[in-house]
């Protein structure tokens, strides 16, 4: 990892997240009453929460809404939640004024093209594997892991280990 890299990585205060493609693995299943079902990854959730008690504000941004982002968020105590965002930069504004602070102390998670505009804006732009070429381009990290299978638990601990907080963590 470069200097560069890691100074930006130093200065994040909010990790902000899409949902489908990155707290999942993108599939949209639908029972036979046309009930939205979402899976999402326990090891990304505990990462949420280690996040959240070392000090970093979470926030998801998402162009679509659901039930189950509602459900899960408050499960996490997610502090920001921005369904039907689109544009994402609406409520990317709404974010930086509500939690005060500015673009460079934001890290974003993204997978596909709507979200490259705040990718564009955030000091720690990120994609997950599975992200769409284009969003990969924006980035200034990919995963290693897919989206909905890990991902954000690596940019947690990333971010956790850079900031010099993972040992605190694992006490």
């Amino acid at each position: 990892m470069t200097d560069k890299l890691k100074e930006k990585i130093k200065k994040i205060k909010v990790l902000a997240m899409d949902v489908d493609g990155v707290l999942t693995n993108g599939k949209i299943v639908l029972d036979n009453k046309g009930n939205e079902l979402k899976y999402f990854d326990v090891q990304d959730g505990y990462g949420i929460a280690v996040i959240r008690r070392a000090g970093i504000k979470t926030a998801i941004i998402s162009a679509r809404s659901a039930g189950a982002v509602t459900s899960r968020a408050a499960d996490l105590n997610i502090d920001k939640v921005f369904q039907d965002a689109y544009p994402k930069t609406v409520a990317y504004s709404k974010l930086l004024k509500e939690l005060k602070v500015s673009s460079d102390e934001v890290c974003f998670v993204g997978d596909d093209l709507p979200d490259i505009v705040l990718l564009e804006k955030v000091g720690f732009a990120v994609a997950v594997k599975n992200a769409a070429s284009e969003v990969k381009r924006s980035a200034d990290y990919v995963t290693k892991k897919q989206g909905g299978d890990g991902a954000i638990r690596e940019v947690v601990e990333l971010i956790l280990k850079t900031q010099g907080k993972w040992k605190n963590i694992l006490n």
